[in-house]
């Protein structure tokens, strides 16, 4: 035998069976506050990544590829928003040396790096680079080669001997035995690549992902294998940030298969 209920009954049950079904449903679209647990292409989850703000101190010659990969970056990590500082390695360790407020480091050398142990994490290797001879456009000098650099008619330019790109510079010139007097030597990679670009100098050393910056403005003479020098991006998180997680996972995220892309892109090569 059934028992009907009042009607006001049946506007309670009725309630209590709507809610039941409507909580789940609430819990299943809320974040109760929280980011949503997307995933990004690299397969991991935007909740990897703490919300925050970074400021990364990163070597001149990252200028360009870091914009692309930043970009990448803050959108597969919504609520992270990144600054990047761009400089010589030797300007940058300076920075890190006296204090300065960031959160993580990518140096054009492990050299650099490893002079700053004391203040990084365990650093890794997201990319490697070599050199090229940048040339005016249409290579009105007609260089061919190293060789060439040690013309006294010649106005080469160099970065400086502290410099990563320098260094790099002096010791293949040391190895074929070529003495080059350059009109001026450089605080960074960007800053021979200018004058080279401006007509201020005939020719110049760069990286190979410096000169892909300027086509059109400049011409990229390629140095044999055997006659160059590989340089290599060690990236590390700073003990003072105060973002320690969230710096930790984009210096992480630098040697995933979407950033390898990026950086193969940009004409540097694996590490």
């Amino acid at each position: 035998m059934s028992l009907a209920l009042p009607s006001a009954g049946r506007r309670v049950a009725a309630a209590v069976v709507t809610t039941a079904l409507l909580v789940p449903l609430a819990a299943c679209g809320s974040d109760n506050g929280t980011r949503k647990d997307t995933r990004n292409k690299t397969g991991t989850s935007a909740t990897d990544s703490p919300e925050a703000d970074l400021t990364v101190l990163a070597a001149a010659s990252l200028t360009d590829v870091f914009k692309t990969a930043g970009a990448a970056y803050e959108k597969a990590h919504p609520g992270t928003k990144l600054t990047f500082s761009f400089a010589g390695s030797q300007e940058l360790a300076a920075q890190v040396r006296q204090g300065a407020p960031a959160d993580a480091l990518v140096t054009a050398d492990t050299k650099t790096m490893d002079a700053l142990k004391t203040d990084t994490g365990a650093a890794t290797v997201i990319a490697k680079n070599r050199l090229v001879i940048a040339t005016g456009e249409g290579n009105p000098k007609k260089v061919q080669g190293l060789k060439d650099l040690a013309d006294t008619g010649l106005k080469v330019v160099l970065a400086a001997p502290e410099v990563p790109v320098g260094r790099y510079s002096q010791k293949i010139l040391d190895a074929q035995k070529i003495s080059v007097k350059p009109v001026s030597q450089e605080p960074n990679v960007r800053a021979v690549l200018s004058k080279v670009e401006l007509g201020e100098a005939d020719a110049g050393l760069v990286y190979k992902t410096d000169a892909a910056t300027a086509t059109g403005k400049v011409d990229a003479i390629e140095i044999p294998d055997a006659q160059n020098a590989i340089a290599e991006y060690p990236a590390a998180t700073l003990k003072t940030s105060e973002n320690a997680e969230a710096a930790e996972a984009f210096v992480k995220w630098l040697s995933s298969p979407e950033a390898r892309k990026i950086f193969t892109d940009a004409e540097f090569q694996q590490p």
